[in-house]
């Protein structure tokens, strides 16, 4: 996606790792035991296998998921990614930091993005009081 592409080019000038729309997958494998990078590597391997001999029916594979079981994980994925806002509240405007940011992805990724790192740099010179 054009939005996390510009992300991770961005991001590292403001001192951010390079991420994916994709952390609430990797919250689910560590929340169901993936803990090593072993893990990786049969996710990998098992991807591939997919990939090369069954990609005609990768369709009919995801159906056979019921939506209640997909549903599960992705609610004990965002479980484990809403553990991390614990730390926050220690300073005010970092929760407010986290409340804007957290509007705007619902809206989009990239301009959530840019604003978090604006709203903060702002508080933290405070051009803007909270």
């Amino acid at each position: 996606m054009i939005s996390q592409g510009i992300m991770n080019l961005v991001s590292p000038l403001f001192g951010g790792v390079p991420m994916c729309h994709g952390a609430g997958g990797m919250a689910g494998h560590v929340r169901f035991g993936a803990r090593t990078g072993g893990s990786l590597v049969i996710l990998g391997s098992i991807v591939i296998v997919i990939a090369l001999f069954f990609s005609q029916s990768v369709a009919v594979i995801f159906k056979m998921f019921p939506p209640a079981i997909l549903g599960v994980i992705l609610f004990l994925a965002g479980a484990e990614l809403a553990v991390t806002v614990r730390d926050i509240g220690t300073k005010k405007s970092e929760f407010y930091v986290m409340v804007v940011v957290a509007g705007f992805a619902m809206w989009h990724m990239g301009v959530a993005f840019l604003v978090g790192v604006l709203l903060d740099n702002a508080l933290r010179r405070e051009w803007i009081k909270i």
